[in-house]
């Protein structure tokens, strides 16, 4: 599927990866419709970026505001579902309104937007939903289990509704981000990893997004090679990996990510 020409609905716009990826969309000549809870944010980047785009304000925990979203983004041809909540640290530690806050916005709003956008592509006969998970959706890590449990899902949700759409002219791609920086959750935190633990640029998702749709790529990794190597061993040696991760001190990272990311649930 080509970009130019195109309507994109994009949540979690308002944050700095998904500004980056607003960015790249409307570069490639896409009309971008932006959602994201902060409006003055979303003017913020109608303003820098003109035409083809519009801003929508959404809080995608509100189950009636995802549908109204729904309706204002009828017939657009991609969807890009970035939005999410950190939701970093041990399960005893969260309350569970804010559990379900995270389920609401990291899971259920995709697939909701998803069933309700996905009809209109299979009857054109083209289409493309992007769903934005996380390499915590490959491989697990203390104080991750709210959040992987999301990013889990995605990845579950993204391959069957592949599997569902062969042959109508619709792709799916899901995109497994590492540590980024400069942008987005892991940032905010302001966590220190350990030696030899890579990072990717917020460049670096927009551009796997826009690989994603116009390439027809199924997965993408956004990591550093040593860390795309991690996941593979996960997927294969779990026990193993946990013992490496435990080495590598990803207890310390959790509990800086907890801490970091404690008022954002």
């Amino acid at each position: 599927m080509r970009l130019e020409g195109s309507r994109v609905l994009l949540t979690g716009a308002t944050g700095g990866i998904g500004k980056s990826i607003a960015r790249a969309l409307h570069a490639r000549g896409a009309e971008v419709l932006v959602t994201g809870r902060r409006e003055d944010v979303l003017a913020e980047l109608r303003a820098e970026l003109g035409e083809r785009v519009t801003p929508i304000t959404a809080d995608l925990s509100d189950r009636d505001a995802v549908a109204e979203l729904a309706r204002a983004a009828e017939g657009v041809d991609a969807f890009v579902a970035n939005a999410a909540l950190p939701a970093s640290g041990p399960i005893e530690d969260f309350t569970p309104e804010e559990i379900d806050r995270a389920l609401e916005v990291n899971l259920r709003a995709p697939i909701q937007l998803v069933r309700e956008l996905m009809p209109g592509m299979v009857e054109r006969g083209r289409g493309h939903v992007v769903l934005i998970s996380s390499l915590s959706g490959k491989v697990a890590s203390p104080g991750s289990g709210v959040y992987s449990a999301t990013k889990f899902g995605l990845r579950g949700f993204g391959s069957s509704l592949r599997q569902d759409l062969h042959d109508t002219g619709v792709g799916v791609t899901v995109v497994y981000p590492g540590f980024i920086r400069d942008a987005g959750m892991f940032e905010e935190a302001g966590v220190e990893l350990p030696p030899g633990v890579g990072t990717s640029a917020p460049e670096e998702v927009a551009e796997a997004v826009v690989s994603g749709i116009e390439d027809e790529r199924a997965e993408i990794d956004v990591a550093p090679a040593a860390m795309r190597a991690g996941s593979f061993v996960a997927s294969i040696a779990p026990v193993t990996s946990a013992k490496i991760q435990r080495k590598l001190g990803s207890a310390e990272v959790a509990e800086q990510m907890r801490s970091g990311q404690r008022d954002k649930r």
